[in-house]
Order: C-alpha cells, then sequence, then structure tokens
C-alpha cells in the first residue's frame, strides 16, 4: 500500500535567527518592520530568511502581536473608469513600507463603504485601511479596538475624480501663459459637466477670463469626446477672432486640432490649442500636444503613506509639490497677428 510523504516541515523564527546569528527577538523586530536595526544585521536576517525560504505564520503571529503585515485599499465596484494610476500609487508605497496590501471593491454608496471598512478595521485581518472614496460623516472614527482608518476621497460612488483630482487651479496659469503671449479671445470646450473635474476647469476657465481682462468666445459643454472637440472648431464664425482653445482633456484637445486642420487652419500657426491628463500618445501627436500632467501616482502613494503613518504612530511626510503641471509643447504658440 502506498504511503504519501509526511508533510515537509516549515522552518522556524528560531532557525533564522541561528542562522543570521542573531537573536530571536531580532528576527521578529526585523518581521514587525520596527526599523531601529543595523543595515548588516538587516541584510543577515534577509539572507537567512531566503536561504531557509522562511514564511512567518500571519495568523498566530496576528494572534500574538495584533499584526498582519496587511492593508486594505477600499474603492468602489461602480462606474467605467480606472483609478489604475492613483491605485497603483499607493500600493507601490504599501509594498515599500513592508506591506501586503488588499485592495477591495465594494458596491453601493458611502455607508456601504463606510459598514464594510469598519468590519475591515475591526477584524484582525488587516493593520490599517485606506478608503480612496468618501465615507458616511464619521466613518473616519477608528471602531473600538478597531485599525487606524484613512480616508482620501479621490473618486466618488462612479468612479469620477473629485477631491485633489478636481482641483482645476492651473486652468489659470494656462489661460495667463496664453495671455503673455499674446492671445486675448479663448474657447472652451469643456467635459461632461457630470463630473465635478470639468465643473471646476469651466469654473476656473471663466473666473480667469474675467480677472484677466480678456475675451472668452464662450464654453461649449462637451463630453469627454474628441468629437465635441472637432464640432466646437467647425462651428466657430470664421469672424470669431477665437485663437486659444483650453480643452478638457487630452482627446477633446485631439478632436480640436483636427476641427482646425479641416479649416484649414495650422496649430498653432492660427490656434492655439492646451488638453489635460498627459496621455502619453499626446507627445507623439504633430504638434505634440500642450497638456496638464496629473501625479495620481503621488496622490495615492501620499495617501498609502499617511495610513502607515498612522499604522506605526509616525508623522507623515508632506510633499510642497503641486499635484498638477503644465506641460508646454508645440501646440501653443504667440497669438496670430490679425491684419
Amino acid at each position: 500500500m502506498a504511503t504519501s510523504d509526511p508533510p515537509e516541515r516549515r522552518p522556524t523564527l528560531k532557525e533564522v535567527a541561528r542562522v543570521a546569528g542573531v537573536s530571536h527577538q531580532t528576527v521578529s523586530r526585523y518581521l514587525r518592520f520596527d526599523g531601529g536595526l543595523k543595515e548588516s544585521t538587516r541584510e543577515r536576517v534577509d539572507a537567512a530568511i531566503r536561504q531557509l525560504d522562511y514564511r512567518p505564520n500571519l495568523i498566530a503571529r496576528s494572534m500574538r502581536t495584533r499584526r498582519t503585515g496587511r492593508l486594505a485599499v477600499l474603492l468602489p465596484s461602480a462606474g467605467s473608469f480606472s483609478p489604475d494610476r492613483t491605485l497603483a500609487g499607493a500600493v507601490a508605497a504599501g509594498h515599500a513600507a513592508g506591506f501586503v496590501v488588499e485592495v477591495l471593491n465594494v458596491d453601493g454608496d458611502s455607508a456601504a463603504r463606510t459598514e464594510r471598512t469598519r468590519e475591515l478595521a475591526g477584524s484582525g485581518q488587516v493593520e490599517g485601511v485606506l478608503a480612496l472614496a468618501p465615507l458616511a460623516a464619521d466613518g473616519e472614527r477608528t471602531p473600538v479596538g478597531g485599525v487606524p482608518v484613512v480616508v482620501s476621497a479621490d473618486f466618488d460612488d462612479d468612479m469620477r475624480g473629485i477631491g485633489g483630482l478636481a482641483d482645476a487651479s492651473v486652468v489659470a496659469d494656462l489661460v495667463e501663459g496664453l495671455a503673455e503671449r499674446g492671445h486675448r479671445r479663448f474657447l472652451h470646450v469643456s467635459g461632461d459637466l457630470g463630473f465635478a473635474s470639468a465643473r471646476e476647469r469651466k469654473r476656473t476657465y471663466l473666473a480667469t477670463i474675467e480677472r484677466l481682462g480678456l475675451e472668452s468666445h464662450g464654453v461649449v459643454d462637451g463630453d469627454w469626446s474628441p468629437e465635441s472637440g472637432r464640432e466646437a472648431v467647425r462651428a466657430l464664425p470664421a469672424d470669431s477672432g477665437v485663437t486659444a482653445v483650453i480643452a478638457g482633456n487630452d482627446v477633446v484637445a485631439a478632436g480640436v486640432v483636427r476641427g482646425a486642420l479641416d479649416r484649414g487652419w495650422s496649430v498653432p500657426g492660427d490656434l492655439s490649442v492646451t488638453g489635460w491628463d498627459d496621455n502619453p500618445v499626446g507627445a507623439y501627436l504633430s504638434p505634440a500636444l500642450t497638456t496638464v500632467d496629473v501625479d495620481r501616482e503621488r496622490l495615492g502613494a501620499e495617501a498609502m503613506e499617511r495610513l502607515v503613518a498612522a499604522v506605526r504612530g509616525t508623522e507623515p511626510e508632506v510633499s510642497a509639490q503641486p499635484l498638477n503641471r503644465i506641460v508646454w509643447r508645440e501646440s501653443t504658440g504667440p497669438a496670430p497677428r490679425r491684419e
């Protein structure tokens, strides 16, 4: 009768300590990510773990220390818009801090996310919870016996950007930069006004035009499509006087450029065009597209760093760098001279 081989015995923490030439308390500190160890000590422990293929028993460790080495990120499940760059930044920051990061999509509204957040925070399965969408008013309150909860409300229930992702203050810089190049009459082709980001860009555009004493031919309420940009330019009267278009994003801007070419206009000779989002394709268009780069990775990373700091009882580093920056390229130039 055939017999199965006995299960392979897993190496223990004490065996790792023996191979590394340190105490088992030192190995335990290394695994808890507490810091304070000499680099040479960390290297020896790391080498011993790799040599023995040691894997800590997270369940047993969490029962003893309430540490699991795991963090959770909560997102809404609805919507067709991807948070990939923001989420990638958050996950990378968590990994860099030595944690396993689990991403959960939660159906429902802020109340449903709040309930799920509290369940996780009190479960003992994770050391902290990061919500990238709004919770109920008291949702950031840590449950009794629970773990830290950090809310970085970057997306609404339909995965549309809010908070820092809806900040449109740099639109003023775009208009000011074009005004310095001699432009006086503008057009704005917005995105879908169901988005906070589109509403804020429109509002900032109009406020800046008024503040600088410039002229606006108006605002065309678009839908983030290239066709909305193309049709907005094709519909301009021949005597509109518009020399610069602020497009809602790079896709709309591509349509604006196409509409200008349809009319026999050159970009930027006759019409300067700006976009938003720094779509990688924009740098390869002819002309290359002036745009706004949004550092979504840093947005996610900083949110995760706040959570890690809360878990460890430290102060997070605060970046002074703006989230948005203009990338000036070939699609913008001096205003054309009018006869």
